[in-house]
């Protein structure tokens, strides 16, 4: 049986099959649980014949081998000092991370975050998102009113330190409604307060 992302298929079709959201349409990343003993020795006698059924099937997909008892060690310890001290011993670390970055990007999926005095939020947006449509993803109204997104790098704010040091070094940007939204961008969006609320507003 083929996957549905696998045929040739018209504009029509797509549209038929979006409305069922089938599994085989979307990008795969295959998950290889192995035993914790498996994981730190970094072999598996099964991880050779899994790698040639997916590159039969599933050309170009990637396979992440983890291992959920790795995981969940990691997870009980105590503190921070005792699962750094545990992955310097197995030199081994979790793959947690690894398998979320992967998993958004196979969905074509990204973050931007915004920030206020007390809290800092992580909102997921599809790729080649546009700055108003990022807003209405915080409230309908950011994006009805939008007036401009001003954006900083994540990278950026990490290197400088703060968002005056960003502005000091020049890389604080205003960005109109036809901006693409960058992965990691931190934004702060500026709307009209034509339905009731406070321009320039933080979420």
């Amino acid at each position: 049986n083929r996957h549905i992302r696998f045929g040739e298929w018209n504009a029509a079709d797509i549209e038929v099959l979006n409305k069922h959201l089938f599994i085989t349409s979307k990008p795969m990343i295959y998950l290889v649980n192995l035993s914790e003993k498996d994981y730190i020795r970094k072999k598996n006698k099964w991880l050779p014949k899994i790698k040639e059924y997916v590159d039969k099937h599933d050309p170009g997909a990637m396979i992440i081998p983890f291992s959920g008892a790795f995981e969940q060690k990691l997870i009980e310890m105590a503190s921070d000092e005792d699962r750094k001290k545990f992955e310097e011993e197995t030199k081994c670390s979790s793959t947690l991370e690894k398998i979320i970055v992967q998993g958004y990007k196979a969905l074509q999926l990204q973050y931007f975050f915004t920030a206020g005095p007390d809290e800092v939020k992580a909102w997921t947006i599809q790729k080649g998102t546009k700055a108003p449509q990022a807003a209405g993803r915080i409230h309908t109204d950011f994006e009805k009113g939008f007036i401009m997104a001003e954006t900083m790098k994540f990278a950026d704010f990490k290197e400088n330190g703060s968002e005056a040091a960003v502005k000091a070094a020049g890389k604080y940007r205003q960005q109109g409604k036809n901006y693409v939204v960058e992965d990691g961008d931190i934004i702060f969006f500026k709307f009209n307060a034509g339905a009731g609320l406070t321009a320039g507003k933080k979420k």
